[in-house]
């Protein structure tokens, strides 16, 4: 294995991490604002959530360029697979719309900007776009992280199998 794919693979590994730490730091400042509210959680955002955490554990785990981390190349597809479910469905509650979907105006903006005085009457304009931009960061994050995976699979399964003597002779 060379020094390329060495380094390859942690970059890969530490835009990772980042991607899943994003998420979680979004996704849990959303869930205190939740909290805030007395409002219920949505179980698409725990899924990801979740997701985001597993990330951040695996790509912890697997950083260090060593040999295990090269034949771990299943857990990153599966990994992959988790990160693009948890960025389809949050991708489909709002359904191509994003900040104007109602989900969007009665759910994430709501909390977002705290509007959840009972008295208040919710409305898109109400809540413009609050939360907004971090609802598209978690969408795209969600979707690089994923990508990120899948590049790192693909870039472990290819020493492992098109140059599996390289692996052996690794330091």
């Amino acid at each position: 294995m060379g020094t390329g794919s060495k380094v390859a693979s942690v970059i890969l590994r530490l835009g990772e991490l980042c991607c899943a730490a994003i998420v979680t730091a979004i996704l849990n400042r959303f869930f205190y604002l939740v909290n805030l509210g007395n409002g219920w959680y949505h179980g698409r955002l725990i899924y990801a959530e979740v997701i985001a955490i597993l990330g951040i554990v695996v790509s912890i785990i697997l950083l260090p360029p060593l040999k295990y981390s090269f034949y771990a190349w299943p857990i990153d597809v599966i990994v992959f697979v988790a990160w693009l479910v948890a960025f389809s469905l949050l991708a489909n509650l709002t359904a191509g719309h994003t900040c104007s979907a109602t989900w969007y105006w009665s759910y994430w903006g709501v909390y977002w900007g705290r509007f959840w005085n009972p008295g208040l009457v919710v409305t898109p304009a109400l809540i413009g776009g609050a939360g907004c931009s971090s609802w598209t960061a978690v969408l795209t994050f969600l979707f690089m992280g994923s990508m990120a995976f899948l590049l790192s699979s693909i870039l472990v399964s290819s020493v492992i199998f098109i140059h599996p003597v390289g692996i052996f002779n690794a330091s």
